[in-house]
């Protein structure tokens, strides 16, 4: 699940980060109203969390205007404004939900859980062969036997599921998987994979997970 965080906070915009990521969405960020109208009509997000008061273009206007151009993402509004009339304004633009701050993540996460389930930027679930990975329910199944994954390991194999049959470089998978540390290398994937290969292949004989020399990783059914 990818989540657009726009908040022109950069401390709570970092605690919404990290606590998405843990969670195990795949998370953006930025921090003005145009910048994520425009974001938000090329990114393919699953859900935006969206502050009121925000630079250059107020947090009401940008989600008029990404519904205008067709975004179909799950949209909360964060704002102090707590007033019945700024509630309206927000629904009536075109957001899923509202909540005022100070807010608790757990609330927060609960919500955004409820508009997957509403259908709110909600869909099917992901199936490769005999895998199979619900986005709502953040569950994973091999042979119809569930499969525990740390909130890592989960955002790396719903990325792969989602490009199925499709060789995905070791620097891409970087830049999906771990936005919040661009430092990293190529390495750390492998290490993931190796993690995933442990849960997710050898338990089962027939492996999904294929390693392409000097380009990358592709996950794929035995009959691809």
């Amino acid at each position: 699940m990818r989540v657009l965080v726009v908040e022109d906070n950069p401390r709570l915009s970092g605690l919404l980060v990290r606590g998405l990521a843990e969670e195990g969405y795949a998370v953006d960020a930025c921090a003005d109203g145009e910048e994520a109208v425009e974001r938000a009509a090329v990114g393919d997000y699953d859900l935006i969390v969206l502050d009121v008061m925000l630079p250059r273009r107020d947090g009401v206007s940008a989600c008029a205007a990404m519904r205008r151009s067709g975004v179909r993402a799950g949209i909360l509004m964060l704002t102090a404004r707590d007033t019945l009339r700024d509630k309206v304004a927000g629904l009536d633009a075109g957001a899923d939900d509202y909540l005022t701050k100070p807010f608790e993540l757990g609330e927060l996460l609960a919500r955004l859980r409820a508009l997957l389930r509403r259908g709110a930027g909600g869909e099917a679930a992901l199936t490769v062969a005999d895998l199979r990975l619900d986005p709502v329910g953040k569950r994973v199944e091999r042979a119809g036997q569930r499969v525990e994954l740390s909130a890592r390991e989960y955002a790396l194999l719903e990325f792969l599921m989602r490009h199925p049959g499709q060789v995905l470089s070791r620097a891409r998978i970087v830049e999906a998987v771990w936005q919040d540390d661009s430092a990293l290398d190529g390495n750390v994937v492998d290490v993931y994979v190796s993690y995933l290969r442990a849960k997710l292949d050898k338990p089962f004989g027939t492996p999904l997970l294929h390693t392409v020399r000097g380009m990358g990783y592709v996950l794929r059914g035995p009959e691809d």
